[in-house]
């Protein structure tokens, strides 16, 4: 007769989740005893580590993965991670050792008395088994919810004891499951959207994150041409979904009410695919939309649908949608819009020993792979780099997706094991780096090769902007000076040199990128604003 251990390992072998990401403890060790050799372990020194890993490596192989936490300690340390797990719609299928079942009730060491409610709301749906038997079918439910639209990060809790228990031949028909989405707009509703398109005098696309993890870009890119639509990214943007080099590219909206409101000034059709409606961040109150405007929003997520403060909502299969939406969507006749003008080299820092973050974008669109990833957590560079690195490429941009520090170091780690055909690049600012530096650990001791980028401007750049937004300049906190990544760096074992000039980061970068281990490279930049 089966045991839970044997059916479970089954089970996740099927589902494709045979990389783990983890810091065990010892309610953990009945599971990972056993371990299959067709089976990887990736150890993280902090749990937020273990899932920003996880998260880069679902959303570089698009795949639900699974994430081993140790109790309600190891659950809590992994939150601040899990957020832009939610947010950036990442199927991880989060598990957490529990106390033997007749110890939850007394409350015994590393008992989670209500394990369920502990990462709510950070994820789609949350459970311990009723019974050991129940185990196999829990895990189950939870791959095949993390999988469906809108996906996102799902938990369970186990307790240690149920690993051994027998189950049921029945019990096994769980591994053979498969759960597919197929939803696809009605005829009539395609028609009505396509009729107010055409009809539109000035439309607009605005694209959101979903677009690039659904693989939509063509798509989007084919939709912009037959309208002669300019594009626009969503605001907050984790993803790139569109071409930055097309002609109908823009640029990336404003995270205010007001900014976006006159940015879209002039359109009277907003066709918003992929994306909330929306994700502001800035308190700058106004219209939501510019006067004469109206907005249509294609999702699979439901929620987003629900909350979104104006607009019509289809949802659905985004590829779907836009495939269906293209079947019907003749040529408007109207010219491409002109293409924007980007910014000129560079020019050298006034300030010695100090390069300027655009400097740095320059020397990383003109030497790195066309195809490379980048993972972006510098906040107070974000524009710069919008306007200098060329992104042509599906899954080359990701940000943190709820703007929580700590995901760009594991993130762009776990991306790199997702995808050993493409360099990834982490661009990191050294606030950011701080959150979660022991992931340089996981890189060196698993030979990822992500070339790591730290600008040093030894202070919090996005807080020293919004503190002369909300007059609170003389804050605390606001600086860290004194750190050395490059210290830090060796002594997790991963190669690190500082440049303080654009011929020395050059060079470093050249030698980075053809290397087949981590490297790291400290920049000190000048500080500027997101």
């Amino acid at each position: 007769m089966p045991t839970v251990h044997s059916i479970t390992y089954q089970l996740l072998r099927r589902q494709g989740l045979t990389t783990v990401f983890g810091n065990p403890g010892s309610n953990e060790l009945p599971f990972l005893t056993g371990f299959p050799d067709d089976f990887r372990y990736v150890l993280g020194l902090h749990e937020g580590v273990v899932v920003g890993m996880a998260d880069g490596y679902a959303l570089g192989s698009h795949r639900p993965v699974l994430v081993n936490l140790h109790a309600a300690a190891g659950t809590g340390n992994a939150m601040g991670a899990l957020t832009n797990a939610w947010y950036s719609h990442s199927p991880l299928v989060l598990t957490a050792g529990q106390q033997a079942r007749e110890m939850i009730g007394v409350e015994a060491m590393l008992a989670n008395v209500d394990a369920p409610s502990l990462p709510r709301p950070l994820v789609k749906w949350s459970a311990e088994p009723a019974c050991a038997q129940d185990v196999p079918r829990t895990l189950s439910q939870a791959i095949q919810l993390a999988n469906l639209p809108a996906r996102g990060p799902v938990y369970v809790s186990i307790p240690h004891d149920d690993w051994a228990q027998r189950i049921e031949d029945d019990d096994a028909l769980v591994v053979e499951r498969q759960v597919e989405y197929t939803g696809v707009p009605q005829d009539c509703q395609v028609k009505a959207l396509v009729t107010r398109l055409e009809q539109a005098r000035n439309p607009v696309l605005v694209l959101g994150p979903e677009v690039d993890a659904e693989r939509a870009n063509e798509l989007a890119v084919e939709l912009a041409e037959r309208l002669s639509a300019p594009v626009w990214v969503a605001p907050s943007a984790s993803r790139c979904p569109f071409p930055t080099d097309h002609a109908c590219f823009r640029g990336v909206l404003p995270a205010a009410v007001a900014g976006i409101s006159t940015t879209l000034a002039g359109h009277d059709e907003v066709l918003v695919i992929g994306a909330p409606v929306f994700r502001y961040h800035q308190y700058a109150p106004g219209r939501y939309l510019p006067e004469g405007a109206r907005l249509t929003l294609l999702t699979s997520d439901a929620q987003e649908a629900a909350r979104a403060p104006m607009g019509d909502a289809l949802v659905g299969a985004i590829k779907a949608m836009c495939d269906a939406l293209l079947g019907q969507l003749g040529h408007c006749g109207r010219a491409l819009p002109e293409a924007i003008v980007r910014p000129g080299r560079a020019l050298p820092s006034e300030v010695p020993g100090r390069l300027t973050p655009e400097a740095v974008f320059d020397a990383l669109n003109a030497l790195a792979p066309e195809d490379a990833i980048y993972v972006k957590e510098s906040t107070s560079t974000v524009t710069a780099f919008w306007q200098r690195v060329v992104l042509r490429h599906p899954d080359s941009y990701f940000f943190p997706a709820a703007g929580g520090l700590g995901f760009g170091l594991p993130a762009a780690v776990g991306l790199q094991m997702a995808r050993p055909d493409r360099r990834v690049i982490a661009v990191i600012g050294d606030g950011s780096a701080n959150y979660a530096i022991s992931a340089l650990w996981s890189a060196a001791q698993y030979g990822v090769p992500v070339v790591f980028i730290i600008l040093k401007n030894d202070t919090y750049g996005a807080l020293r902007w919004f503190s002369r937004m909300l007059d609170a300049e003389d804050a605390p906190g606001l600086d860290v000076p004194g750190l050395d990544f490059c210290a830090l760096a060796r002594g997790y074992g991963v190669e690190a040199v500082s440049c303080v000039t654009t011929t020395a980061f050059e060079k470093a970068l050249v030698e980075a990128l053809s290397a087949k281990r981590p490297m790291l490279i400290e920049v000190p930049t000048t500080t500027i604003e997101p």
